[in-house]
């Protein structure tokens, strides 16, 4: 089949099938996000337009769709941020597709990249690249690099990818493509592609075999542990007189959440989540001691304290689970269960390498009928109690300015079973992470991998495309708003409802928490700090901008603002099939608290110095399993 380097490209995506983990047969690319440029509009912009009209007939709802539709971003960087997005919806089932031309609009995918990359989430990049015939160099948009002619920007990606290549001979697409899938859907290799696509080779013309188009469904991974292994974990598990059961993404990923639950109700073990795995268990579940870390909760961390044994199920234990690696005991014993060798073999632990939900019946089926100790068990519900009684507290209408404690405790009573909540930087995901109160179904994104600002609206852009049982909402501060905010108009322009809810404190005021925290004068975080020409500076119209992108817009001024205010906005995203977004005043000195130390550098001459030294002096660097 004679093909242009493109054309083969997109036929090759259009036959990728996925099944997805409740069985269903989905479209592994189910998009693509395209701003056009010469590094890309004759090549690969003409090949997905030859496919536009391309349909995907769904056999479990009998509807008909488009196969491959194209959607047009406002940044790069949005777009492919709300690629990250799309694939954390539907747990790295689908794999979203991103295009730039070369120079500036690739070099925007850069953070982006990173993100996934961090959070462990497949998308697929296809930056444009200069000339391989170098006839025209140097071209517009290119950088030279003196001693070296082969490097382009794309380079930049080298980095951030787990797995990138140049194409610059159509037949080399014959054995990367396979490489390409391979890593999208990996349950432990998955992460951010990168393809750079030089225009000139995109357009040249190969006889390509047509069994590279013939349908190809992936299916979910399920490695089995090692029986040694798993003889050894459980081994250990026996000894322990304290065992706690820490959830990842990793679990939620597999399809493992029931199977993690039962596991816990059999041998009566207290679980807590990560940042990743929120959520997994229903808030009210008697087993379940909160999320752990510094963005958790007092009540996980008062068990992560006292535990002997630990098992760690597809997390990598970040630092913020970890408090950087003071919420345990010295003494504790670290099992992990990844799918990721890299990740297992971390801090010394007793490695358990396979599926989630592949490894915990085979764990089980080592325990037999093993139990912990009553009296420990039963320490989750109440150590969760006084949590919750402390959550309330901070929850509580006070008839001032309102906290994020509060504003996401109006969100969390409107919310329903199906709704997915999302969130990525500033003070809000401590809030999310510590305060929500989830049913088990409920979804949450708290992107804390690279903490990304802006991804909070480039990201739920995409979570909508993919959350249909329910209502996307994301949750950021001022800061990230101003950071990347033009993907709204996306998501108005293509109608994909989500509410947004945007707190107003002036500034980067967490960053100016750690700053004024540890010693350090006010600068350059709160608006009010940073240099200005003007005696009075001006403000922005958060409403006034939001609308003028194709929002719906909804403000507030106090708590039960905030509950008429979000109940309007929900029924306007679904109405109007367009982003409703709230827009509330909070205070800027008041956050939830989980009792733990985190690890920053702090210089010897500030205050916050004594503090860092006690805290790295309970920090534990490496386990004995």
């Amino acid at each position: 089949m004679k093909l242009t380097t493109a054309q083969a490209l997109v036929r090759w995506l259009l036959a990728q099938r996925s099944e997805t983990l409740d069985g269903r047969e989905v479209p592994l690319f189910p998009g693509v996000f395209a701003i056009f440029g010469h590094g890309n509009v004759l090549g690969l912009g003409t090949a997905l337009e030859e496919h536009r009209d391309a349909v995907w007939y769904d056999t479990s709802t009998g509807k008909s769709m488009s196969a491959l539709p194209v959607w047009r971003g406002q940044t790069e960087q949005g777009m492919a941020l709300a690629a990250v997005g799309y694939a954390k919806a539907t747990h790295r089932r689908q794999v979203g597709v991103v295009t730039s031309s070369i120079g500036p609009g690739a070099l925007n995918m850069v953070t982006a990249a990173g993100v996934a990359h961090a959070n462990r989430l497949p998308v697929l990049l296809l930056p444009g690249d200069t000339f391989i015939s170098r006839a025209p160099d140097p071209v517009l948009q290119q950088v030279e690099h003196f001693g070296d002619p082969t490097a382009t920007v794309n380079d930049a990606f080298r980095a951030v990818s787990r797995y990138f290549d140049r194409i610059v001979r159509p037949e080399q697409l014959l054995s990367t493509l396979p490489q390409v899938a391979r890593v999208l859907t990996d349950p432990a290799d998955a992460g951010p592609v990168t393809l750079a696509l030089p225009q000139d080779v995109q357009a040249e013309t190969y006889d390509f075999p047509d069994a590279l188009f013939a349908p190809v469904t992936h299916r979910p991974q399920r490695p089995r542990p090692d029986r040694r292994a798993v003889t050894e974990a459980a081994g250990s598990l026996r000894t322990a007189r304290k065992p706690l059961l820490v959830l990842g993404g990793g679990v939620r990923y597999s399809g493992a959440g029931e199977r993690a639950l039962a596991f816990a109700e059999r041998h009566g073990i207290p679980v807590t989540e990560t940042t990743a795995g929120r959520t997994l268990v229903p808030h009210g579940h008697p087993l379940h001691a909160g999320p752990l870390g510094v963005t958790g909760s007092a009540s996980a961390n008062v068990l992560a304290a006292e535990a002997d044994v630990v098992l760690a199920v597809g997390t990598r234990l970040q630092d913020f689970t970890t408090a950087s690696w003071t919420v345990f005991s010295p003494g504790v014993r670290l099992i992990t269960l990844n799918a990721a060798r890299f990740d297992a073999v971390k801090h010394g632990a007793l490695a358990v390498v396979g599926d989630a939900d592949a490894g915990l019946v085979d764990l089980a089926g080592r325990l037999e009928n093993w139990h912990a100790d009553p009296l420990w068990t039963e320490r989750a519900s109440a150590e969760r109690g006084r949590w919750d009684a402390h959550i309330d507290s901070l929850r509580a209408p006070s008839g001032e300015v309102p906290t994020y404690a509060q504003v996401v405790g109006a969100v969390n009573d409107l919310s329903e079973p199906h709704d997915y909540v999302m969130t990525a930087s500033g003070g809000m995901p401590g809030e999310l992470i510590g305060g929500w109160r989830g049913s088990g179904s409920i979804g949450m994104d708290v992107e804390y991998g690279f903490s990304c600002m802006g991804y909070e609206l480039a990201g739920a852009w995409g979570a909508a495309m993919a959350h249909t049982e329910g209502l996307v909402t994301t949750m950021l501060g001022d800061g990230s708003y101003l950071m990347l905010n033009s993907e709204l108009f996306s998501a108005a322009f293509a109608g994909h409802p989500f509410v947004a809810v945007v707190c107003d404190n002036d500034g980067y005021a967490v960053i100016a928490r750690l700053q004024e925290g540890q010693g350090g004068k006010p600068f350059n975080n709160f608006l009010g700090d940073c240099r200005s020409a003007h005696t009075t500076p001006p403000r922005v119209d958060f409403a006034r901008h939001a609308e003028s992108l194709g929002c719906a817009v909804f403000t507030a001024s106090t708590v039960d603002d905030v509950r008429a205010a979000y109940a309007k906005a929900r029924e306007a995203a679904v109405a109007e099939h367009r982003p409703a977004v709230v827009v509330v005043r909070t205070r800027p000195d008041s956050w939830t608290e989980a009792g733990t130390w985190w690890e920053v550098g702090v210089p010897e001459h500030l205050s916050g110095r004594g503090d860092f030294e006690q805290g790295k002096a309970g920090q534990v660097r490496y386990l004995k399993s």
